[in-house]
């Protein structure tokens, strides 16, 4: 006993000595080895939202097309200085903070502003810019609006969640102020009288007035209407934030900025006819979204006759997760459920594309749909079938399969049919993350055109004609089963 006392005794004193060693050595800066894990994967992964020219957007250079802008100029330079490979994620400007906090991005360079709230979740580099916070109003409206206080009263509008959105908040006393992802949508809304003004950039806002006649820039001055913009990482990686600052004192010092700005110029106002331009982009965004939606559909299908035949059966703890993920997902926003996939998977140590994340959340959003359409499909035939079948000596399943089933595919049919226009015009949603469908390259032109209304149009006439060709198509396959009857 006095032996083991003896050795407690030592073992005691021993961590007390290791733990006051360790506390009175000089305390060096944290290291973290975030540039490392960029240089070893040889990638470079940055996130933007390109639809604000001159910062970043979209052009068709030799016929493909790419993303360019003084952003992407000031990213390619980091990368070089890396000697790494960069490579360009596009996603709405309020998906990038999140993006960027769950690995999906390295880093965001897309005209940001460090503010208290954003350098509470990330870090920001040294400022590569500073700009001036502009209003652009309708041409014949410019001399209504000289001061703050002219816009009383007034509709606003603004960069969802961006400074320019908190500018107009704050300092354009008693306007309403209306926030959009897209700065295309929010010219479409001044010139058509929605709105009276939009908060830009400066950059931004010469870039769409020099496109546009009916357009011009207010005379008013904001206090605070002098921002910086920088680069944003995530927090504590010091080793990276060391590296990027360093490549914007080159930037600096060598004045490249200026000759990045006009290049983006120069590339902005290239111009050619619209349809050999900016075809290709509807064209793809088209293929993306039948893929999607044929996908969803398909899948959810599958998924879907098997929650609708768990529903259905007699045992409790098989048809109670089926009724619970039904509702679950009826009773929330497809917005959320792509958020969650896209997201959730990154938390959970999956790296899963914006493409795969908006088919696999389109797939289980369907799936509840189609498994409630189905349900209703076998109960809405007749009991004395299945009882004849069971007379017959066939079993459950082969009832099921044999006699129940072809006849409620024959009832639902009209009702799947729904399902996959519905899911056609709903895969639209998936464009927040980045997935190139439809709508989302009617955005890049929009940006890239300063047309925000003509894509529109061209998107509304190829959704009808898909819609309306899966309609009649669906129309013949119901008269022939008629016919078969």
């Amino acid at each position: 006993m006095h032996k083991k006392s003896i050795l407690q005794k030592l073992a005691v004193f021993g961590f007390i000595f290791v733990f006051l060693f360790s506390f009175f050595q000089p305390v060096e800066a944290a290291t973290d080895d975030s540039l490392k894990q960029i240089q070893d994967k040889g990638e470079l992964v940055v996130g933007l939202s390109a639809d604000y020219p001159p910062y970043e957007f979209h052009q068709t250079i030799k016929g493909k097309d790419e993303i360019v802008g003084f952003d992407v100029s000031i990213a390619q330079k980091i990368a070089d200085d890396m000697g790494v490979k960069l490579t360009i994620k596009e996603m709405s400007f309020d998906s990038l903070l999140g993006a960027l906090k769950t690995g999906k991005i390295d880093m965001i360079i897309s005209g940001m502003s460090p503010t208290p709230e954003r350098e509470k979740e990330v870090d920001f580099s040294d400022p590569y810019m500073t700009v001036q916070q502009k209003v652009v109003v309708r041409k014949s409206d410019k001399d209504k609006y000289q001061t703050t206080n002219d816009f009383n009263g007034k509709k606003v509008g603004a960069q969802k969640q961006t400074t320019q959105e908190e500018l107009a908040e704050n300092e354009l006393t008693g306007s309403t102020v209306t926030s959009l992802q897209k700065v295309p949508d929010l010219i479409l809304n001044l010139k058509s009288n929605k709105i009276d003004g939009v908060v830009l950039e400066g950059p931004v806002a010469e870039a769409y007035v020099s496109q546009d006649d009916s357009l011009a820039i207010s005379d008013i001055e904001f206090v605070n209407g002098e921002k910086q913009t920088a680069i944003a990482m995530p927090k504590g990686a010091t080793s990276l934030e060391k590296q990027v600052n360093s490549s914007i004192k080159t930037i600096k010092d060598d004045d490249l900025l200026k000759e990045y700005q006009k290049e983006a110029n120069d590339l902005m106002f290239q111009k050619s006819n619209f349809f050999t331009q900016y075809g290709s982009y509807f064209v793809k965004g088209t293929l993306y979204t039948i893929a999607l939606a044929a996908i969803g559909v398909l899948c959810g299908a599958v998924f879907g006759s098997a929650l609708a035949l768990l529903k259905l059966t007699n045992t409790r703890w098989l048809r109670w997760p089926a009724t619970w993920y039904i509702e679950f997902v009826r009773g929330t926003p497809l917005l959320v459920q792509i958020f969650m996939v896209f997201f959730g998977t990154q938390l959970l140590g999956v790296d899963v594309s914006a493409f795969a994340s908006g088919c696999i959340a389109l797939s289980l959003n369907s799936a509840a749909y189609v498994a409630e359409i189905i349900r209703a499909g076998i109960s809405g035939v007749n009991k004395g079938q299945a009882e004849a079948a069971r007379s017959l000596g066939m079993t459950q399943s082969q009832s099921m399969r044999f006699i129940i089933m072809p006849q409620a595919i024959k009832n639902i049919l009209p009702a799947l049919g729904n399902e996959f226009v519905t899911v056609i015009k709903e895969s639209s949603v998936v464009s927040v993350i980045g997935v190139t469908e439809l709508m989302f390259m009617t955005g890049v032109v929009q940006g890239a055109s300063f047309k925000p209304f003509i894509p529109l149009i061209i998107t509304s006439l190829i959704y009808f004609v898909l819609t309306f060709s899966l309609s009649r198509l669906l129309g013949v396959a119901e008269r022939r089963m008629r016919t078969s009857d």
